[in-house]
């Protein structure tokens, strides 16, 4: 265990920005933000959102010392259960209108609009919403697309979605039930892949399965490929196994629980060698216990031309390594549709020179003008990145 205490911003205490651009709060005071998503008309929708209550039991002394860990971390505070509007009026970056879009929902997170339904992702199930460009709050109920994988151990409580080229499908992130199935296989089904939902009826089936705990996702433009950001396993070591990000195909299995990077966990009981020969490597390691979460493309970003292709990923930071790694967002290059070089930092200082967490980025998102937004969850803050002022 290394966990950076949440501490917070103080008064003045930003960021700070890759050369070029600039920094500002979009919106602070916000309840443990998480995700974000950008309507067509610039409103930017925020998941204030936690994980979901356990149900009354004796907790386990892992659960335990999780417990004490996520409340060290600043994740420790029940979950708003809501997804709050924001909206910038005047152009200034700074949004000066703030509503409850949608109340007392159930650990949301990922959000999609296709057409005029907003679909919801909560810890348990996908709702759709009837959306109209404009609305500042939504007051009738969800109703139902499908049930997702949730349940008293629920151990990967995040689920995210994003829509098909053509709106006809949904793809849904569901994370394990656990760290390396130590729980057994039979609380597995259905988790640690992605999901295809086809719309409106809610058919569905594993798209990808082997992801310990997928969470963002995006379309590479240039090939039309999807691609998600996953966290791997934790307790053998400061450096295994590192987080990736990696195209994802119909049918691909890659490697959960069985074996990370063509190596065999042997934690594992009983092993699954047929598996093992089978698991597709990741396209892209992102360093041990990042804890990768927010995915974006770069398409349509203004911030420098060094981004013009390629991933923003926010990394909500490690808790269980030595050094830290992670609390940062970074951005990696893409070439023909595939990853070019090295990571380079966007967004930084959120870690004090003790080890202190002033904040911990996690979903990202470009808004109508090609800035990007980071939902900070224990600075609670969006934050928005853009073009500095001036010859660049």
């Amino acid at each position: 265990m290394n966990t950076a205490l949440a501490v917070g911003w103080a008064p003045g205490q930003m960021p700070e920005p890759v050369a070029g651009t600039q920094v500002q709060a979009f919106a602070s005071g916000l309840d443990h933000p998480r995700w974000l998503y950008v309507l067509p008309n610039g409103d930017v929708l925020v998941a204030e959102s936690n994980a979901p209550a356990k149900p009354d039991a004796s907790p386990t002394l892992r659960e335990k010392i999780m417990g004490l860990v996520m409340r060290r971390a600043g994740a420790g505070v029940p979950s708003a259960n809501r997804i709050t509007l924001l909206r910038d009026t005047d152009g200034d970056g700074v949004a000066d209108t703030r509503t409850v879009f949608i109340d007392a929902l159930h650990s949301p997170f990922g959000m999609a609009l296709v057409g005029n339904t907003l679909y919801v992702a909560n810890t348990d199930a996908v709702l759709r919403f009837p959306y109209a460009p404009g609305d500042l709050q939504i007051t009738v109920p969800g109703e139902k697309l499908v049930d997702l994988p949730a349940g008293p151990i629920n151990h990967h409580w995040t689920k995210n979605l994003i829509p098909s080229a053509n709106g006809q499908r949904l793809f849904v992130t569901v994370g394990s039930n656990s760290n390396v199935a130590e729980s057994g296989m039979e609380v597995e089904t259905g988790r640690a892949a992605i999901w295809i939902v086809d719309l409106p009826g809610g058919a569905h089936r594993v798209f990808a399965s082997g992801l310990r705990n997928p969470n963002g996702m995006a379309w590479e433009p240039t090939s039309g490929a999807l691609w998600t950001v996953v966290n791997e396993r934790d307790e053998i070591g400061s450096d295994l196994v590192p987080d990736y990000l990696t195209q994802v195909d119909d049918g691909a299995f890659y490697g959960w629980p069985y074996s990370y990077y063509g190596r065999v966990d042997s934690r594992v009981r009983p092993p699954r060698p047929d598996l093992v020969a089978s698991a597709r490597l990741p396209d892209y390691a992102l360093g041990p216990h990042t804890a990768s979460l927010g995915l974006a493309s770069a398409q349509g970003n203004q911030l420098a031309a060094g981004f013009v292709q390629g991933m923003f990923i926010g990394q909500h930071g490690s808790w269980n390594r030595r050094p830290h790694s992670g609390y940062k967002v970074i951005f990696v290059p893409f070439d023909k549709g595939v990853p070019s070089g090295p990571p380079q930092d966007v967004l930084t200082g959120f870690l004090t020179d003790d080890g202190h967490a002033r904040g911990r980025p996690v979903g990202v998102a470009l808004d109508t003008r090609g800035a990007l937004l980071v939902a900070d969850d224990v600075g609670n803050v969006v934050w928005r990145v853009s073009r500095a002022a001036g010859p660049h």
